[in-house]
């Protein structure tokens, strides 16, 4: 395993110590690397968002192809003995 070695403000790691204490994480090493997990997770999940919105820009979609759920959708609306 890797060692990353940094220097935090003194109410981080006070803040940090506090969720150790509460139990929300076992030790100083295991939040950093939870919030380090979160941050990688969050950056790769909107790359991916920004790649699927770039694809739909660049090739819409047509009626044809995403029109045929709205004519399902009512039937299964009309469908429905309310």
């Amino acid at each position: 395993m890797t060692q990353i070695v940094t220097r935090v403000p003194e109410d981080l790691a006070q803040g940090v110590d506090d969720l150790v204490a509460s139990g929300m994480v076992a030790s100083r090493s295991a939040a950093v690397r939870l919030g380090l997990q979160h941050l990688v997770d969050h950056h790769r999940r909107q790359r991916i968002g920004s790649s699927i919105v770039e694809g739909y820009v660049r090739h819409p979609q047509t009626d044809a192809e995403v029109g045929w759920t709205d004519t399902a959708t009512a039937e299964m609306i009309a469908e429905e003995p309310w």
